[in-house]
């Protein structure tokens, strides 16, 4: 039987952390008083993002005046406000953070940090091929999570970074993708094989 759950939402390590030098602050004679609009959209993408696409993502994030900060800023390499430094690497700056960008960023991280263990399932409606690879696995009496990946946006970010990972970055990622006790087994046809290579394993050995 399938059952359905969201991403974890307590976590036994450390969370991803975004750091971000908006424009403002003073730095000796200088201080800046004029709103920056690229700091305050990025701000807004940053929140809706973790919100949306990277909903139950262990992420904290943190807002520093550039000016005032200006020798640590420069030295971790953000020489343009606003800067989003992920863990301490350089993502974007001089603009709005992209939400793409963001997003991909972080899910990497995400999936660095927590392997995905289990039986795992990520699909869609009118997915032929989910369908067929959710009743295979009810057959076999297989207990797994199904992400629907239009649903969640976070859970297409992950089937996406997950499956890349093992496929390579340059291969389309199809529905389903599927994980067997936290092993990479790739779409209904794989599912399949995989069995029917136990099966004949089984077989040989009785």
């Amino acid at each position: 039987m399938s059952k359905f759950a969201k991403m974890p939402t307590t976590y036994s390590k450390q969370p991803s952390k975004l750091l971000v030098y908006r424009w403002g602050g003073a730095f000796g004679p200088f201080k800046v008083n004029i709103p920056c609009g690229e700091c305050t959209l990025t701000k807004d993408i940053i929140e809706t993002t973790l919100e949306d696409e990277l909903s139950g993502t262990h992420v904290e994030v943190e807002y520093k005046d550039w000016l005032t900060h200006l020798p640590e800023a420069i030295l971790k390499g953000a020489r343009h406000a606003p800067a989003v430094l992920l863990n301490g690497k350089v993502i974007s700056q001089g603009v709005a953070i992209n939400r793409g960008t963001l997003a991909a960023a972080v899910m990497v991280d995400h999936v660095d940090r927590y392997p995905i263990e289990g039986n795992h399932v990520f699909g869609k409606k009118n997915c032929g091929y989910c369908t067929k690879a959710k009743e295979f696995l009810d057959a076999q009496g297989i207990q797994y999570i199904y992400h629907d990946v239009v649903e969640n946006p976070a859970a297409l970010y992950e089937m996406i970074t997950r499956a890349k990972q093992n496929v390579g970055g340059k291969t389309p990622i199809t529905t389903p993708q599927i994980w067997l006790d936290g092993r990479y087994v790739g779409g209904y046809d794989k599912l399949v094989e995989t069995f029917e290579k136990v099966e004949e394993v089984a077989a040989g050995a009785a």
